[in-house]
């Protein structure tokens, strides 16, 4: 893991790899912003030219490298862009300074250390300069052979160790914004692990012993219920869904408690480890990244975990709803009616609809502890990724509040969120002549019908909200600011954002 510290040593005396300053965009040209005068006084304050020459804008993730000056310890200086210069009085803010953290430390793989020498007002900056460099420095190599030694040609090991340079070691808010970085980072990056591991190493069984391994280290009470135990609980969604594999399905519940709680939160989570389709197989050119249709149970597990890290004064339980979605002879057929956990019964049109199968029993399970909120987490729509595109997810509930509570506190951590309707008239093209409901309704709206759907199986009185991530879960583009190609770890931060908010009792 890459290590996180705070320093108030100056930066001219400080031996790291390199030294990362921000410059940004000016209406005459690059300045170089706040944090970097020791830099810029050993260019004879012609820090800014210097740069300009070499080509930097400081737009938004530019990176310019340049040789360290005469009587610095460090031999290099990367210059980030941070984009454009905040208005007089005000200050970079916290996403920009994620961003620009993690181009940085990205840019750094294969340095031991490097010195972050950003703007710098408060703790939250602290936090937020840190919280980008960890991610940024985030890489999976497991199945490259380089991944094995870091030192291999062409191979590049993440940036080791970064230092925050302004920050104060012994402030309490300080030391509190770079710990809960680290919890927070640490176990986003441990999502992005599950999400990029290839479907023949993770499968529910797996995924579950992984949850069992962290819930002892940081003390969470678990509990697993395998094929066995979900078909003697009636739990009929998990079960059809995974009827088809060769590798069982499971129901994970997650549960950290704090002695001073006074609410409890409920995460539930789509976990299809591997989703061909089903019978209605998925068509050539859509199966290859579906290892990723489990990132919403990733989500809900690193949000848990990163809860208990912190300690933080809520209840909070996961529920992973575990199972792979495999075509046989066994497989759940359309036309199946299936009997959920919650007694209902769902005729099955379509079973590449699936999410919304296992989701709807772990919903109900949720449901039966009477949590004073449930926000359930999930790849589950095509639909919503033609509405709101790869960097975007959807957020609908039975509560506008809530909702709107939820779109802010996933904007505050840079998490880009939308609110979405639940239309009414939506959910009748889900009635169904042999059952209670069926799995597909229309074909416009389709992300909005799935969330119709879930609403069915969450119990009454209880607050609600649904995410559908499945367009930022999996990024196939570059890496940008602080997401690296492929698994995200999207949610997680919006997820122990609610919690700490729940915690603080500004929800209500």
């Amino acid at each position: 893991m890459t290590a996180l510290t705070l320093s108030t040593s100056a930066a001219p005396g400080l031996r790291a790899d390199a030294i990362v300053i921000g410059v940004a965009k000016g209406a005459k040209g690059p300045v170089v912003a706040p944090g970097a005068e020791a830099v810029d006084k050993a260019y004879d304050g012609r820090l800014a030219g210097v740069l300009e020459t070499l080509g930097a804008s400081g737009g938004e993730g530019e990176v310019t490298k340049l040789p360290a000056p005469s009587g610095f310890k460090t031999p290099l200086v990367l210059a980030v862009g941070l984009g454009t210069v905040p208005e007089k009085d005000d200050a970079y803010g916290t996403e920009a300074l994620r961003k620009a953290a993690g181009v940085a430390a990205r840019a750094l793989a294969g340095s031991k250390k490097a010195a972050f020498a950003l703007p710098l007002d408060d703790a939250a900056d602290a936090g937020a300069i840190g919280e980008g460099a960890l991610l940024g420095a985030y890489s999976f190599d497991a199945y490259k052979d380089n991944g094995k030694d870091p030192k291999a040609k062409n191979g590049k090991a993440p940036l080791a160790e970064i230092v925050l340079l302004g920050g104060k070691p012994r402030d309490k808010a300080y030391k509190a914004a770079v710990e809960r970085a680290v919890a927070v980072s640490e176990e986003l990056n441990r999502s992005r692990d599950l999400v990029n591991t290839p479907p023949n190493d993770l499968n529910p069984e797996s995924f579950a012993a992984i949850a069992q391994a962290a819930a002892k280290e940081h003390g969470i009470k678990i509990q697993v219920l395998d094929e066995k135990a979900l078909t003697k609980g009636g739990y009929g969604g998990i079960l059809g869904v995974g009827s088809g594999s060769a590798a069982t399905p499971r129901l994970v519940k997650l549960s950290y408690t704090s002695s001073k709680a006074k609410k409890h939160l409920a995460f539930v989570g789509k976990g299809i480890t591997y989703d061909s389709g089903g019978i209605s197989l998925k068509p050539a050119g859509h199966n290859e990244t579906m290892k990723c249709d489990m990132a919403g149970a990733a989500s809900v597990f690193a949000a848990v975990v990163a809860a208990a890290r912190l300690g933080l004064e809520v209840n909070v339980t996961g529920w992973l709803a575990l199972a792979e979605n495999m075509p046989s002879g066994s497989a759940t057929r359309p036309g199946d009616v299936l009997r959920m956990y919650s007694g209902k019964t769902v005729e099955v049109l379509n079973t590449d609809a699936e999410g919304r199968l296992v989701l709807a029993d772990a919903l109900w399970a949720a449901s039966q502890e009477k949590p004073d909120a449930i926000v359930d987490v999930a790849t589950l729509t095509g639909a919503m990724v033609l509405a709101l595109g790869n960097r975007t997810f959807g957020i609908m509930g039975n509560d506008d509040a809530f909702r709107a509570a939820l779109v802010e506190a996933a904007e505050e951590v840079g998490e880009p969120a939308w609110p979405m309707p639940l239309p009414e008239h939506l959910r009748k093209g889900m009635d169904s002549a042999t059952a209670d409901i069926a799995n597909m309704g229309e074909r416009m709206g389709g992300g909005l019908v799935a969330g119709l759907f879930l609403r069915e199986f969450v119990g009454e009185g209880i607050t609600w909200a649904h995410l559908d991530i499945a367009g930022p879960a999996f990024n196939e583009g570059g890496p940008f600011g602080y997401t690296p190609k492929g698994g995200t770890g999207t949610a997680v931060r919006t997820l122990v954002r609610l919690a700490e908010l729940t915690a603080a009792g500004d929800l209500g």
